[in-house]
């Protein structure tokens, strides 16, 4: 038989038909459930969000568009630039210190080590343990009266009575910070554990051979491998962080006197119990510059990737 009475007795395809076989088209049919989920949860509720941010909507009332009036109040509000300092103070500090230990961690697991795979399931627990689970635990580790610290350290007779971790400024600062860094540890321990993994022995090898110490090898070869790896962590760790609001809420409800207030928890704060839905979702708002900001960092590090491996864009 000819090849061209081949042809003419082939089923014809269908136009949808000729589409599937189309990659990109075929991309996007895949995408579209995902796409339809975030459209419906995600950018309905932030649109809404904005919207309410420019009204002075309350609780049981639609509210009336007022223009920026939400945005000029928050300006003038000592409450709000305090919890903005407050944001940024925990974000910052605890963020980093996360990065130090995290990374210090993964370099000591990458290691030879005995019941190295022990050692590694044990390490995620504070980050697979509920939020709240972990906040209570704290609550009672800074009790005033209960404190497990102060009665460790009244009966080695370095105090004489019970610290108020809680109820001191300063104090509880630095204990919701401890908390977050305890629970956030483990997902940047374990995430650049797995980028160490992949970095190749040979540029070790090499680097070795070229009387490189262990300090160099680490500066020279780890660090810029690990450059993209680090990007992505941080941003995660700090829009994790910037965001917190289950642990603040459990522990301190942002006090004593706004001394641990997140813009999350001020934002609720002033939304439902207060009623001002129109001035908590302004605060919400204002959350996402810095928000913004951690993503430019992660794109800038997949760039500095990028760059690594040749690559033009």
């Amino acid at each position: 038989m000819s090849q061209s009475a081949v042809l003419r007795r082939a089923p014809k395809r269908s136009g949808f038909s000729k589409l599937l076989e189309n990659r990109n088209v075929l991309g996007l049919l895949f995408l579209f459930p995902a796409a339809a989920f975030l459209l419906v949860f995600l950018t309905y509720p932030l649109g809404l969000g904005v919207w309410l941010g420019f009204t002075d909507a309350q609780i049981g009332r639609s509210g009336t568009f007022i223009g920026l009036e939400n945005y000029r109040y928050l300006i003038s509000d000592s409450v709000f630039r305090l919890v903005v300092f407050n944001t940024i103070l925990y974000t910052v500090v605890a963020s980093v210190i996360k990065f130090a230990l995290g990374l210090w961690l993964a370099l000591i697991l990458n290691e030879k080590l005995p019941f190295k795979a022990f050692f590694r399931a044990i390490i995620l627990l504070p980050w697979v343990v509920p939020t709240v689970l972990s906040a209570i635990a704290f609550w009672w580790i800074y009790d005033a009266q209960f404190s497990i610290i102060s009665y460790s350290l009244i009966h080695l007779g370095l105090i004489d009575h019970p610290i108020n971790f809680l109820g001191d400024p300063t104090l509880a600062r630095a204990s919701v910070i401890a908390a977050n860094i305890w629970r956030g540890i483990p997902f940047v321990a374990i995430t650049l554990l797995a980028g160490l993994q992949t970095i190749s022995p040979s540029l070790y090898e090499a680097a070795t051979l070229d009387g490189a110490g262990s300090w160099q090898r680490f500066r020279h070869v780890t660090l810029p491998m690990l450059t993209p790896i680090i990007a992505v962590v941080m941003t995660f760790s700090v829009i994790f962080t910037f965001t917190d609001f289950q642990l603040i809420y459990v522990l301190t409800r942002g006090g004593p006197v706004n001394a641990t207030h997140l813009l999350a928890t001020l934002s609720f704060q002033r939304a439902i119990p207060g009623g001002h839905l129109g001035e908590g979702a302004a605060i919400a708002i204002s959350m996402i510059p810095f928000l913004l900001a951690a993503i430019m960092f992660s794109y800038f590090g997949m760039q500095r990737r990028r760059w690594q491996q040749g690559g033009r864009d």
